[in-house]
């Protein structure tokens, strides 16, 4: 065990907390213990650190006095010259002293007036972390990188970052050294623009956190919180939460140069979290036992060429790269990126030319598998910056391959494309926009390649499927004209066979399991009047998973004996949640908020929560920042809805889902609902006012009550009186 390594980690953490000593006392001096402290609504967990390691519920500058004591008490001296002691216990109680003292030390910047300098993120809220969750559980995102301070050059800055997101591994930016940062690195190297937004790092899973050391305490306690949200673990279970994230958090640090004791510091615990921290240091001191990391705790790699895949064997992240031959870079993480007016080719589709895109199914003898046709001009016929029509039609063929599972394979076209460096997609069917970057034209990518790139990944991810895959494209204008008539008479046929399915129209229904990674007990029932929470998976995709994968995530649950018709409670499909659920949920009702509720991982797109005093339900998105009429934010919600929990009156659901006619029907339906946010109200109106007007209720929508009508549970009783909302007439829900 290294002496050198912990004397300088044990003497970072006394920096760090006597810092937070000091930051504290002169907050308490100059504003009183009783001002707020925190990230506010930003995350339902005070100071997410010690509210996971100490149980403690941080809120103001005197409730941050234990968390300071705590860290000091977890401090001991230096290591002396002529004892030798094993080091490692006392090293991390060093680290666990830095996490709580660098938590403390940023929470004040609240009470401050701290403003990150723009371009950084600093705090990481409880919605993005959501938002992450199906990435996370789903693979596509398998893992974490925290990198301190700039790389030695910009060459090797970019070359450590490409590496990683072709990994689809996301990567946070924190420090500098002597003020260079490695987000300048990353605008140098154009991976970002200097006025990149944020979102559109998140996108390219490139985010800088912040310029300082401390910022690094962002990601950490980001990281704590999965344990917390998706491991359904409480509060000051330090040692469940700590052994959560070494083994579900595929994370590591990175760092170049010479490391300061404040950094040893911050590695140490990030060590304790079970996270690997990997230098290109050749006079950093290696420390190699395993236990509280997966394999290693302090490896050095000079040679850069080797750091990245060093970084993948110690932290045992489990990663597939992208090999297409196309000559761009393929990856999960160009899936974001945004191709700007000035830095593009050409563009197809939205108002600058007509576009489609259309997958359909033929018979084998009408195809040869790999064949690609480009028919019409290709792009280098027009200027920089032009437009032309385009026409993708895959035509695809298997002994498996259904018509229901067209429309699958075909909204996935986005995602592999977006995955193209240089390559922007939005939309789908005939309202697609595309762009090609300068830079993708430059070298080499054309037309031929959007061909290569759909024949490799249906192959890839349909192999239980797909035999024979080709692709024809044309930017010849009466061809694509043509295409797009041929597309929506398919498109019609697939939106009236869904929107034909109800759930007594089959005997078997579909799980998903994906998020049991984060969520162990929970399991995810979809039928096809009700798609998964995450809004991602509905009733045809989950049998076209499970022709795809019949070991997979995505199960038939035979329904069995109908036991409950009006609650939808089947007997086949009780014993299925119960065996997979570990034997924690007995029962399941699908139409009722109040008895037995599916249980909700933490990817849910909408909380539904009950408003005894209105005799209704609100919902809200996880894009509404504010606090609802139920005293509680949406990450306040999510607290005491996710984590696997069957919570009766708490239910996350997907969006679309809020205007099915099985909706909480047991329990009313959507009559019941008395408030949602303006925008989420907006944005479904079309569907709710059909299904309002299907119930009889045609102008339910005026009455349902939105932020700008109430703000509190009374309030929206007060309107629902005022306005006569139906969910008066209705029986009391409790």
């Amino acid at each position: 065990m290294s002496k050198l390594v912990f004397t300088r980690v044990i003497r970072g953490a006394h920096r760090w907390v006597e810092q937070a000593e000091a930051a504290l006392n002169q907050a308490l001096a100059e504003h009183g213990p009783n001002k707020p402290v925190g990230w506010g609504s930003q995350t339902a967990y005070y100071l997410p650190m010690s509210y996971a390691l100490m149980g403690l519920e941080v809120k103001t500058l005197g409730d941050l006095r234990e968390q300071v004591a705590h860290a000091r008490e977890l401090l001991r001296p230096e290591p002396s010259e002529d004892l030798w002691l094993p080091y490692l216990g006392d090293g991390l109680d060093a680290g666990a002293a830095t996490l709580l003292a660098q938590e403390a030390l940023a929470a004040l910047r609240s009470v401050n007036g701290h403003q990150m300098p723009p371009g950084w993120q600093g705090f990481i809220s409880d919605t993005i972390m959501r938002e992450l969750g199906i990435q996370l559980v789903d693979g596509r995102m398998p893992g974490f990188a925290l990198i301190l301070g700039p790389a030695p050059s910009t060459e090797n800055a970019v070359k450590v970052v490409r590496e990683l997101q072709e990994r689809n591994i996301l990567t946070f930016l924190v420090a500098n050294r002597d003020g260079k940062t490695m987000r300048e690195q990353m605008i140098e190297g154009g991976i970002l623009h200097e006025d990149s937004p944020l979102e559109e790092c998140w996108d390219l899973y490139v985010v800088p956190v912040g310029p300082d050391s401390l910022d690094g305490i962002y990601v950490l306690n980001w990281s704590i919180r999965s344990a917390l949200t998706f491991g359904g673990h409480k509060r000051g279970e330090s040692r469940k939460c700590l052994d959560y994230t070494k083994r579900r958090i595929h994370a590591f640090g990175i760092t170049f140069g010479e490391i300061p004791d404040d950094w040893y510091a911050m590695g140490a615990g990030a060590i304790l979290m079970g996270y690997p921290v990997i230098s290109d240091s050749p006079t950093t001191p290696e420390i190699r036992p395993t236990g509280v990391t997966v394999r290693e705790e302090l490896v050095v790699e000079t040679d850069y060429d080797k750091l990245v895949p060093t970084c993948i064997d110690t932290r045992a992240v489990r990663v597939r790269v992208e090999k297409i031959d196309i000559p761009v870079g393929y990856a999960a993480a160009y899936e974001g990126e945004r191709v700007r007016k000035d830095d593009m080719h050409v563009q197809f589709g939205y108002k600058y030319s007509e576009a489609v895109e259309y997958a359909h199914m033929v018979d084998p003898s009408a195809i040869q598998d790999g064949q690609i046709e480009v028919e019409g001009p290709d792009i280098d016929s027009v200027e920089p910056g032009g437009a032309m029509p385009l026409g993708i039609e895959v035509l695809i063929a298997g002994r498996k391959m259904q018509r229901d599972f067209e429309g699958i394979m075909e909204r996935q076209i986005h995602r592999w494309l977006s995955h193209a460096m240089g390559f922007m997609h939005t939309g789908q069917r005939d309202q697609i926009w595309c762009r090609i970057s300068k830079k993708a034209f430059d070298a080499g990518f054309r037309l031929r390649h959007i061909g290569t790139i759909l024949h490799a990944k249906l192959h890839d991810e349909y192999s239980g499927i797909v035999d024979k895959v080709a692709v024809k494209i044309t930017t010849a204008p009466e061809k694509v004209a043509a295409l797009v008539a041929e597309g929506r008479k398919a498109f019609r046929y697939r939106d009236e066979r869904i929107a034909g399915m109800t759930d007594e129209s089959v005997d078997v229904f579909y799980s998903c399991t994906i998020c049991q990674s984060y969520a162990p007990n929970h399991v995810c029932v979809i039928t096809p009047q009700r798609l998964g929470l995450c809004g991602a998976y509905n009733w045809l995709d989950g049998r076209a998973n499970y022709e795809i994968n019949p070991t997979g995530p995505n199960q038939p649950i035979p329904k069995g004996r109908t036991i409950d018709s009006v609650k939808g409670e089947w007997e086949g499909v009780n014993k299925f949640v119960y065996e997979r659920s570990n034997r924690n949920v007995e029962r399941f009702c699908a139409y009722s908020l109040l008895e037995a509720p599916m249980t909700s991982c933490g990817c849910f797109e909408c909380i539904v929560a009950i408003l005894p005093l209105a005799n209704g339900v609100m919902v809200v998105n996880r894009e509404y920042q504010g606090v609802t009429p139920s005293g509680m934010s949406f990450g306040e919600l999510a607290s005491v809805t996710g984590g696997g929990a069957q919570t009766p009156g708490f239910l996350g659901v997907g969006r679309l889902y809020l205007t099915s006619p099985k909706f909480i029907s047991a329990d009313g339906g959507i009559r019941r609902v008395v408030w949602m946010p303006r925008d989420l109200k907006e944005d479904i109106r079309d569907r709710l006012v059909k299904e309002a007007e299907r119930l009889g209720d045609p102008d339910l929508f005026d009455k349902i009550a939105t932020e700008q009508d109430a703000t509190t549970e009374e309030e929206v009783a007060e309107f629902c009186a005022r306005v006569g909302h139906p969910a008066s007439n209705l029986p009391p829900l409790i």
